[in-house]
C-alpha cells in the first residue's frame, strides 16, 4: 500500500531528524562520512521505519527481518539511526570514532546491538546477505534480508559473483537496493569505473530492476512494495541519489566522501538541512493523498 499524506510527513520528520544527527555526530566525532551517510538517509528511514520486521526492543528475535549495510563506511548513519532507536544511547554517539569507543567508523556487529553484519570492507555484503537469505530457506524462516549497496562498490567482482548465485538461487526474499550516489572516494563512477549501463546488467544477470528517485520516500515506498511481493525474480531497486544531499556545501560533491566540519561548516549545515526538511515538506503538502 503506497504511503498515505500522515505516513509520509511521518517519515519526512524521522529523515530530517537523523540528517540532523548524523551532522551533529560527525561534530563531535571530528569527522565522518557525512556525503554516503546522506545520500542513505531516506532509504534507512523506510526500511526501519515501515518495512522491516524488527523490534529494537527485541533486536534478537529470530524471526526479525535483517539489514546487511554493505557500505559500511557510512556506520555514521547507522550509529545515528540507533541512537534514534533506542539501541545505543545518544551520548555514546559523542564518542564515535573516537579512542576506545565501542562505535568505530565501521561499526562492529559484536558491540553493537542490532547490527547484523560487520562490513566496510566493501563488496563483501552481496554474499553475506545471500547466505543469511539461504540460510532462512534451510531453517523455514519467513524473514526477508534487505542489502544496501553502494554503486562504488559495484566495482568489486564479488558483488556481481553474489548477484549471478542470488538469481540461480531464486532468492526473492533478498532485497537488494543500490544507493546510486554516482560518486565514490575519488571521483565520479564514471569516470573512475564506468558502471553504466547500470540498469542493464542487473537485468542480464537475472534481477528484476526498478529505477527511483532515492530522496522521494513516496517512490522509494512503491519499489519496497513490488519487491516485497516478488516471486519470480530477485530485485534489485536502484534509488538515485544525491551525495551530501541536503547540504548546500556537500551536494554532489566527492570530496565530501569523509570530512570534518568546523562551527561554520556545521550552523551552515544545520541551517541547509532545516531548509531542505521544508521544502520536502511542501511536496508532501502538494503530492499527498
Amino acid at each position: 500500500m503506497a504511503l498515505t499524506k500522515q505516513e509520509w510527513l511521518s517519515l519526512e520528520k524521522e529523515a530530517s531528524e537523523l540528517r540532523q544527527l548524523c551532522l551533529q555526530t560527525t561534530n563531535w566525532a571530528g569527522s565522518g562520512h557525512m556525503g554516503g551517510s546522506l545520500s542513505s538517509v531516506d532509504i534507512l528511514t523506510l526500511l526501519y521505519y515501515k518495512y522491516m520486521n524488527f523490534d529494537p526492543k527485541n533486536c534478537d528475535d529470530p524471526d526479525r527481518d535483517r539489514c546487511v549495510v554493505s557500505k559500511g563506511h557510512i556506520g555514521l548513519a547507522i550509529a545515528s539511526l540507533f541512537a534514534k532507536l533506542g539501541l545505543i544511547e545518544v551520548e555514546q554517539l559523542k564518542t564515535f570514532n573516537l579512542t576506545g569507543s565501542k562505535l568505530g567508523i565501521h561499526l562492529d556487529s559484536n558491540k553493537v546491538r542490532g547490527l547484523d553484519t560487520s562490513t566496510g570492507s566493501l563488496g563483501h555484503g552481496s554474499a553475506l546477505a545471500l547466505g543469511i537469505t539461504l540460510a532462512a530457506r534451510v531453517k523455514g524462516k519467513k524473514y526477508k534480508t534487505f542489502l544496501l549497496l553502494g554503486d562504488g562498490e559495484c566495482d568489486e567482482g564479488s558483488v556481481w559473483e553474489a548477484a549471478m548465485a542470488t538469481s540461480n538461487f531464486k532468492a526473492t526474499d533478498l532485497i537488494t537496493i543500490v544507493d546510486r550516489n554516482k560518486m565514490m572516494i575519488d571521483g565520479k563512477t564514471e569516470e573512475v569505473m564506468q558502471l553504466e549501463p547500470f540498469a542493464d546488467k542487473w537485468t542480464a544477470f537475472g534481477f528484476d530492476v526498478v529505477e527511483v528517485d532515492g530522496h522521494n520516500l513516496y517512490e522509494l515506498s512503491n519499489a519496497l512494495e513490488y519487491a516485497i511481493k516478488a516471486k519470480e525474480k530477485p530485485v534489485c531497486i536502484i534509488a538515485n541519489t544525491v551525495k551530501g544531499e541536503g547540504i548546500s556545501y556537500m551536494a554532489g560533491n566527492y570530496k565530501w566522501h569523509y570530512g570534518a566540519v568546523d562551527e561554520d561548516k556545521f550552523n551552515t549545515g544545520k541551517k541547509d538541512l532545516e531548509e531542505y526538511y521544508q521544502k520536502r515538506l511542501a511536496r508532501v503538502e502538494k503530492e499527498g493523498k
